[in-house]
């Protein structure tokens, strides 16, 4: 019995050592160049939670002014003010890596009469061509978020309930418009 389960073991290891070398030499026979040549598109992902995942909108997913959700965006901010009218909003957020964030950005500006283009340059880091004479700056060259971006320009504000009630406001925003 025992000398049963050592040939049943031993072939099965010298089964599965060849089929490990058999594909280690890759593919042969009609179209096997094809085959060999590394594929032009990612791999699916066998992680279920990137099936799943939603990630929010960067910039080059919603950097076109001609998109639907783009005009509906622009003309509803427009619309109560939020937005001047002679910007859309691919214009105002063109330095935000997520659109929500500038969404955002430009709620809180709105309702505490801060200068968008301070709020935007202390969020992204970079310096807009407008004049930010009147803006403090976090120092350092990174972005700050919206709460601290409103407590260093407006220091009597409540700026975490400010922040999170534009936030909301961005969040039901970007959703009405199909992004």
């Amino acid at each position: 019995m025992k000398k049963a389960w050592m040939v049943v073991a031993i072939v099965a290891i010298s089964v599965s050592a060849g089929a490990r070398r058999a594909a280690a030499q890759g593919p042969a026979g009609v179209g096997a160049t094809a085959a060999a040549e590394p594929s032009s598109h990612a791999p699916h992902s066998y992680n279920p939670i990137k099936w799943v995942e939603k990630k929010p909108k960067t910039g080059s997913d919603w950097h076109d002014a001609n998109s639907e959700p783009d005009k509906k965006l622009t003309a509803k901010l427009q619309g109560t003010g939020v937005l001047a009218a002679n910007t859309n909003i691919a214009e105002a957020c063109n330095t935000y890596k997520v659109l929500s964030d500038c969404v955002a950005a430009l709620h809180a500006s709105h309702s505490l009469a801060l200068d968008f283009n301070c709020v935007k340059s202390d969020m992204t880091g970079v310096q807009t061509g407008a004049d930010m004479s009147a803006c403090k700056e976090p120092g350092g060259d990174k972005g700050v978020s919206l709460s601290k971006t409103i407590q260093l320009l407006k220091p009597g504000a409540d700026a975490k309930a400010e922040a999170k009630n534009a936030e909301k406001q961005a969040s039901e925003d970007v959703k009405e418009a199909g992004f």
